[in-house]
């Protein structure tokens, strides 16, 4: 048993490591596209704030740990299954350029696992609902609350000079970038944080009556996401960027306050959503203004099927792993 916790320590770092690397875009594309900060500064000052937003808080962490699934009825094989599932997921989609979430691959890849290892019973359907209201709304909410905030800024500067509305957003957009490489950390790092406090009570490490957060457990996966967030991102940050819509400053302006206003709500009240969605969405909404051309459908609609996709395929990736498993063990 410890040999497999370690196993998914090791695991749950790796995918937290993917997942910093995967999802930089979310907290540096939009600052990249429009030339605000050079791609170094903008990794630099992604790492320092993904850090710091990951050991903020841990009501995501909680969700993962013991609301998807009855980590006290799962064995540790099981949890393994779950993070080969969401790691395969996360890098078949970074290979592609597609955004992804890895935040619904690894809760697609807790389901299916669950489910093959140890049936319905272990599935915490009031978990589940949860974060698949998160996933139906948070990029809905977050093209709504990108097409206000928009709105409502070309309102304020509708008689402005354009050279000095760039002027004073390519400022803001630092601040708006770095909340959104907080609530990135915040919300992300949260989610490798449960699957080792998982693992340390399915192998009889906690009380399952008394779960929390190792401080060590923060920091570890505060860190493995920083040096993921290093390695950079780069065919996503090319997609979120510069396919959906061509970016201005005032554009990532009001997309990143839309999207990590989402984020950071929903972290607080412990529902997991995937950063990639909201900013996505708040992409969409921002781009919307200029009129339904100027959107690029067709990439959004790739992106659609790629979120649908997610949890389906990351909970028969995780069912199949687990079936390999108990039979190469068996």
């Amino acid at each position: 048993m410890l040999w497999l916790v370690i196993l998914i320590i090791l695991l749950a770092l790796a995918f937290d490591y993917i997942n910093g690397m995967h999802d930089t875009a979310n907290a540096i594309a939009t600052v990249v596209s429009t030339r605000v900060l050079s791609p170094r500064m903008a990794i630099i000052m992604a790492v320092t704030l993904n850090f710091a937003g990951a050991l903020f808080s841990e009501e995501v962490a909680k969700t993962i740990g013991k609301g998807i699934v009855d980590p006290s009825a799962l064995h540790a094989s099981t949890i393994v299954a779950a993070l080969v599932a969401a790691i395969l997921w996360n890098l078949l989609t970074w290979w592609k350029g597609i955004p992804s979430s890895s935040s619904h691959a690894l809760i697609g890849g807790l389901i299916g696992a669950g489910i093959a290892g140890s049936g319905t019973k272990v599935i915490e359907m009031a978990g589940v609902y949860k974060v698949l209201k998160g996933l139906v709304f948070s990029p809905i909410i977050g093209l709504a609350l990108g097409f206000l905030i928009m709105l409502a800024l070309l309102w304020i500067f509708r008689n402005a000079v354009p050279g000095k509305v760039n002027h004073i957003f390519r400022w803001l957009q630092i601040a708006s970038a770095s909340l959104m490489a907080f609530s990135h950390g915040n919300g992300d790092a949260q989610k490798s944080m449960g699957i080792i406090t998982m693992a340390l009570v399915a192998g009889g490490f906690m009380d399952p009556k008394n779960i929390h957060i190792p401080i060590w457990v923060k920091l570890a996966c505060a860190a493995a996401m920083a040096f993921g967030t290093a390695s950079g991102g780069w065919r996503i940050i090319k997609t979120l960027g510069n396919r959906i819509i061509k970016l201005m400053p005032i554009n990532g302006f009001a997309a990143e306050a839309a999207a990590s206003t989402v984020i950071l709500t929903a972290s607080h009240w412990g529902v997991p959503v995937s950063t990639t969605h909201c900013l996505s969405g708040a992409i969409m909404g921002v781009g919307s203004t200029r009129g339904h051309n100027a959107v690029h459908w067709g990439v959004a609609g790739e992106m659609l099927v790629a979120w649908t996709c997610t949890i389906p395929a990351t909970a028969g990736i995780g069912a199949l792993v687990t079936f390999l498993i108990h039979h190469t063990l068996m």
